[in-house]
């Protein structure tokens, strides 16, 4: 039935069973994006995930699943783009998948411009990578969206709601903890390769500093 609506909504579609499946199927073509069960009959979504991602780290993820525990979410969220929890509506999977790919294809779109600046952080928009001096960070396609629109909003606080919207297209999601959860993430890989640099104004949102 999801492989039916997506086809509908246009998307080329290629269907696999299982994790070998999948690895074969991702071998002889290149999906934009993966739509992941955790539960899977030979094996675990999420190490598929993180395979398919250490193949291509531009390969958008998007987990599909039963599982709704905050840890299971926060944990398929640290190198997955999105989860979705069973039971889900088709047109919300559909819309996801959607904002999935806008962020994640915005290098494709952008190949010939410089790399964005701000500070002494230089972001390559061809392979997610993020520049300080001499050392790098590989963020996954959310985390360099996340970074990029605050980049792009450098010198003002961007309210948690304003970022749901641009990165991740939700709406009337005010309880929404994905974007706390990224910030956590970004701060974590940028620590790795230089002083703190995002910034978190209490009850308003986060800033560059």
């Amino acid at each position: 039935m999801l492989a039916i609506a997506l086809r509908y909504h246009r998307f080329d579609v290629m269907v696999a069973g299982t994790v070998r499946e999948a690895l074969a199927l991702d071998g002889r073509t290149r999906p934009d994006v993966a739509l992941l069960d955790v539960m899977l009959p030979d094996g675990d979504g999420r190490a598929l995930g993180r395979e398919l991602r250490a193949r291509r780290p531009e390969l958008a993820l998007v987990f599909l699943t039963a599982r709704d525990a905050p840890s299971e979410v926060v944990g398929a969220l640290g190198f997955g783009d999105d989860y979705i929890t069973k039971p889900f509506n088709i047109d919300e999977v559909v819309a996801r998948i959607g904002a999935v790919l806008r962020r994640t294809r915005a290098g494709d779109v952008l190949p010939q411009r410089p790399p964005l600046r701000y500070g002494d952080l230089e972001l390559d928009d061809s392979t997610y990578v993020v520049r300080r001096a001499d050392r790098t960070a590989q963020l996954t396609p959310t985390e360099y969206a996340l970074l990029r629109f605050l980049v792009r909003n450098a010198g003002r606080v961007v309210p948690k709601e304003q970022l749901l919207r641009h990165v991740w297209s939700y709406e009337h999601t005010a309880e929404s903890t994905v974007v706390e959860t990224y910030i956590s993430y970004l701060r974590r890989k940028l620590a790795a390769i230089g002083p703190p640099v995002i910034t978190t104004r209490r009850g308003v949102g986060y800033g560059l500093a």
